[in-house]
C-alpha cells in the first residue's frame, strides 16, 4: 500500500508486510491509524504518520473481505475493529490489547460487507443471502436478528449516517474542536442532523446479486421497509447520500439508480455508461454523484437536474474504485491501468 500526498502527487509512505493481495483497507476517524486485510487472512495495523506496522492480527483462515471501526461516538479511542472473512466469521479485535475479543459465527457463507452503526449494532452481509445484526458489548457478541429476503449473495451495505460517521468530530474543512467533550458533541450533532429525516432511526440498505435492494429498520424490525427492484443485473455498490435523503446504487446493467432514502421509492435512473458500473460516491453536499465504470470513464451526475454534468476520461482501462474527499475539492479514482488519478472539482 502507499500513502500519498495529494498536493504533490508523491508517495509519503510505502507500507510493505502483507503476504497476499491487499483486499480491504480502512482509516480510523482521525486518520492516524490505517488497517488493512489481505488474501492470506491477516489484518495489519499501521501508523499513518510513520508508515510503520504497529501489529499483525491473525485468526482468520481465509481472506479478509471487509473491515469496520467502531464509531467515534461509541468509542472515541476507536480501539475496536471488526473484520469479515471468506471463512464465514466476523472477528472483533481490541487494537490496544492486540487480541481478538470475540468471534461472531452464524453465517453459512463468505462475509461480503460490514457496517458498524452509531446505535452500537454491527451489520454483516453474506453470500448466504442474509444480513445479520449483532450486538457487541463488554467484549461479547450476540446475534440480535437475521434480515432475510434476498434471493442471492448480498454484496453491499450502507447506513444513512455513514457520511457523518466518517467525518466524526471533523468538519468539511478538516477542522475539529479542541477538547474531547466538544469533539464528541460535534460528532453527535452531525448524526442527529441526518436522523431527523428518518425520525431518529438508523436505516440500512442492502444490495444483492438478485438485482434488488432492501431498505431496513435494523435496530427494531426484521421485516424490510420496501423491496427496491428495477436493476437488470447484480448490484455492485450502493451508498446513502451524506444528508441521508437519497440512495444511489450501481449495477452491472450499466446504470446508476436513485432512490428515496427514507421510503425507498424509485426516483430516476442515470444512463450513459456503456459497460458495468463498479462504484459510485457522493459529493459532500449531496448534490452531485460520481460513478466509475468498466468502460474506463468516470461520470459526474447532477442529482437535481437528473442529467450528466461532466465526463472524466483519462483512464486507459476499467475504473474499479472512486471516492469524493469530504471537503468536496477532489475526486480520486483507481483503475486497471494501475493508475490513481486525482480530479479537481
Amino acid at each position: 500500500m502507499r500513502i500519498w500526498d495529494p498536493l504533490t502527487s508523491t508517495p509519503i509512505h510505502t507500507l510493505s508486510g502483507h503476504s497476499g493481495w491487499v483486499l480491504a483497507v480502512v482509516f480510523n476517524a482521525d486518520g492516524s491509524i490505517l488497517v488493512s486485510g489481505d488474501m492470506s487472512g491477516e489484518v495489519l495495523v499501521w501508523s499513518t504518520s510513520s508508515g510503520k506496522m504497529l501489529c499483525k492480527l491473525k485468526g482468520h483462515r481465509k481472506w479478509i473481505t471487509s473491515l469496520a471501526f467502531e464509531p467515534y461516538i461509541l468509542n472515541p479511542g476507536q480501539t475496536r475493529l471488526a473484520s469479515g472473512s471468506k471463512d464465514f466469521d466476523i472477528r472483533v479485535w481490541d487494537l490496544h490489547r492486540r487480541v481478538c475479543v470475540c468471534v461472531l459465527s452464524g453465517h453459512m457463507n463468505a462475509i461480503k460487507a460490514l457496517k458498524w452503526g452509531h446505535s452500537g449494532l454491527l451489520y454483516s452481509a453474506s453470500a448466504d443471502r442474509t444480513v445479520k445484526v449483532w450486538a457487541v458489548e463488554n467484549d461479547r457478541g450476540k446475534l440480535v436478528r437475521t434480515l432475510d429476503g434476498h434471493g442471492h449473495w448480498v454484496n453491499c451495505l450502507s447506513i444513512n449516517t455513514e457520511a457523518a460517521l466518517r467525518l466524526g468530530a471533523y468538519n468539511h474543512r478538516g477542522q475539529r474542536p479542541s477538547t474531547d467533550e466538544e469533539r464528541l458533541e460535534e460528532a453527535k450533532k452531525k448524526i442527529n442532523e441526518v436522523l431527523k429525516l428518518s425520525l431518529g432511526q438508523e436505516l440500512l440498505v442492502s444490495g444483492s446479486d438478485d438485482f434488488t435492494l432492501f431498505l431496513w429498520k435494523p435496530t427494531c424490525d426484521k421485516k424490510p421497509i420496501i423491496r427496491m427492484s428495477g436493476h437488470q443485473q447484480p448490484i455492485n455498490h450502493l451508498m446513502f447520500s451524506p444528508d441521508g435523503s437519497l440512495i444511489a446504487s450501481a449495477s452491472f446493467d450499466k446504470s446508476i439508480r436513485l432512490w428515496n432514502g427514507t421510503t425507498g421509492k424509485f426516483i430516476c435512473a442515470f444512463r450513459g455508461h456503456v459497460q458495468a458500473v463498479y462504484q459510485c460516491c457522493w459529493s459532500a453536499d449531496s448534490r452531485l454523484l460520481c460513478s466509475a465504470s468498466k468502460d474506463s470513464t468516470i461520470k459526474v451526475w447532477d442529482v437535481k437536474k437528473k442529467i450528466m454534468s461532466t465526463e472524466l476520461p483519462g483512464h486507459a482501462d476499467e475504473v474499479f474504485a472512486v471516492d469524493w474527499s469530504p471537503d468536496g475539492s477532489r475526486v480520486v479514482s483507481g483503475g486497471k491501468d494501475r493508475m490513481l488519478k486525482l480530479w479537481a472539482k
